[in-house]
This record gives structure tokens, sequence and C-alpha cells, in this order.
């Protein structure tokens, strides 16, 4: 259930009702928009007299809300939400772009990656300390040390940072170095870690799982909001399919179909969907065409002795080409860097 209050209607009457529906073991979160304040009510709602709510003071109208989901659904919020990450307000009209190597294997590769994104105007650094891998045996991250390269690097070129977090026992420390907290598919669905990051305010970038439906996705980004953090950005990164030519399937159709349906930013990661560095450039394009807030790209200074994802990590030069090659389409669509 949601109350919509009326354009303009003090904030203060709107404490009021949080209150009350507080007392009766509610769970109310209050969406705070640019004209208006949306009331979002969680829990048992069979209780509720919807018309002495429809009666106080500020409210203009009450209704249910059909979906599971109910704080990322658009019934909620109709608006946009937009989150500014280093300037760049992902969900509006500028596009995100975020790039960088899949892992943090040492200052000096740090340090030529960054320098040449920063140059580009590359505003967001992605790069992973600590590394989920398939494998025991493959290389799992610098962990706490490529944090603390992570965030001096980006430091000096004025960048943002984002990575993933893999156990919530390193919550503290990936909180103090990056801006943004990457979820990735593997642990779309660890409900309690999604949980804990929702404790915090800070921004995070959500993965669609590996087999995931978009509802599943959209209820993994409800278990944040409804832990109090309203900014998360999704992201689209392909889902298993029984096609082998490529890592996974890139379905992009989620990306205006989620727009539809929910108010979030959503993105794109051609790196993960595909696999394949000769994909990249073409899907990141199609990925723009059809409405995505932003792509996040694997970038190494040098691929093939990246000691992850080498088939599908560009170069510097390469990243760069694609910038200059996928703006018609930015052009075309109305959005900006």
């Amino acid at each position: 259930m949601i109350i919509v209050m009326k354009a303009g209607a003090p904030q203060t009457q709107a404490a009021t009702i949080i209150e009350e529906l507080k007392a009766k073991g509610l769970q109310p979160v209050p969406l705070f928009g640019v004209e208006r304040t949306v009331i979002a009510v969680i829990g048992e709602e069979r209780d509720i007299n919807v018309g002495h709510l429809e009666a106080l003071p500020g409210v203009e109208k009450v209704m249910r809300v059909v979906q599971p989901f109910k704080l990322v659904s658009i019934e909620t919020k109709k608006e946009p939400t937009i989150i500014n990450v280093n300037g760049v307000k992902i969900g509006s009209k500028q596009l995100a772009a975020i790039a960088g190597p899949c892992a943090v294997e040492s200052e000096e590769q740090m340090e030529a990656v960054a320098s040449s994104l920063s140059k580009m105007g590359v505003k967001i650094l992605r790069a992973g300390a600590f590394k989920p891998r398939t494998g025991p045996y493959a290389f799992q991250g610098l962990k706490e040390e490529g944090l603390d390269i992570l965030r001096s690097v980006a430091d000096r070129h004025h960048m943002a940072v984002v990575t993933e977090i893999v156990d919530v026992r390193d919550l503290d420390a990936i909180c103090k170095k990056a801006d943004m907290i990457q979820i990735g598919a593997r642990n779309m669905q660890n409900f309690e870690l999604l949980k804990e990051v929702g404790a915090t305010q800070k921004p995070v970038l959500l993965k669609r799982g590996l087999s995931a439906t978009i509802e599943e996705f959209l209820l993994a980004a409800e278990y944040i909001l409804s832990n109090g953090n309203p900014n998360v950005i999704l992201c689209e990164r392909g889902i298993r399919t029984f096609e082998k030519e490529t890592r996974n399937t890139l379905a992009l159709a989620t990306v205006p179909l989620v727009k539809e349906m929910s108010h979030l930013p959503i993105i794109v990661d051609p790196s993960h969907a595909t696999g394949k560095k000769s994909l990249i450039e073409p899907m990141t394009k199609a990925a723009i065409a059809c409405g995505a807030d932003g792509f996040i790209i694997e970038v190494h200074p040098n691929p093939s002795e990246a000691k992850s994802d080498a088939s599908q990590q560009l170069t510097p030069s390469e990243f760069e080409t694609l910038m200059k090659n996928i703006q018609p389409i930015v052009d075309a669509v109305g959005r900006h860097f």
C-alpha cells in the first residue's frame, strides 16, 4: 500500500501518519519526491482502514500496490530515481560510463588504467579487490591491499570507486574505501548481505543473477530499499542460457521492461554479458539505444596478462575508440556524458 500526500503538504503531516502506522506495527517508508511525498507501507494490510487514512490531513489518495515489490515499483514513485556518484547523475539524461579492470592486480596496473580513463572523462573507476571465482584455485583478489590501492589511485585522478563485496564481514572496510558497493550476480539473492548493505546509505550497484527473473531481480533491490537504502542502481549483465558462443546471453529487453516497472536506474555490463571483446562495442551501442542509463566495461592496460577475464577486457585505446564510436548513438537518444 502507498499513501500519496498532496503536493506541497508539510512534512509534519507525513510524520504524523508515519507515527500512526508504526503504532500499528507497520513499517512506513517515506519517499520524498520533488513535488510530493509518498509513504510506502510494508506489513500486513488487512487491518488498515483505508477510509481513515484518506481522511487524514495532507493525504491525496491511498493505493494498494499490485506488484510484490513495493518500494522499487513505479506505482510507488512515478519520477525516476537519480543517484549522484562523483557528479555523475545516474538515472538522468547523463549517461554513466564506468570502467576499469576486472581485478586490482598492482598499483602500477591501476595507475596506468586510471590515468588513461580519467583523461577520457571517466569519473567512476571499477575494479575488484575481493573476487568471487568459480574455482577455488583462481586468483581471489588482493583483498584489503587491493582496496587501499584502488582508493589511492582513484583519489589521485579524482575518480569515484565501485568495487564488489563478497562477504558481509568486509562491509565496513569497503564502505570506508568505496563510493559505490557492487553486489555481484552470485550474491544477488544473498539476502543477509542485501539487508546489511541496505542499512548503509552507500549507492549500490546490483547485478542481475545468472538465472534470475526480472521479478526476482527487483525483489532483490526491494531488500535493499526496505532496509533503508534508496540508492540502488540495477545492472543487466546477461543471463545463463543454452547458448555457448557467448559467456552469457545479454537480455536487453530487460532495460525498457524494468523502466516500465520501476523507478530505479539501470545500466548494462556488456563485458560479462558477452565475454568477447569484439561484441562489447555493438552491445554498448544497443544498450544505449534501448534506454540504459549507462554501462560498466572492463578495461586493462595489458589484457593478455590479466589475472582474470582476459578475453573480455579492452585496452585503454580500444575503450577510447568505443567512446568515440558510441557518440552518435548517445546524441541520437538525447543523452550526454
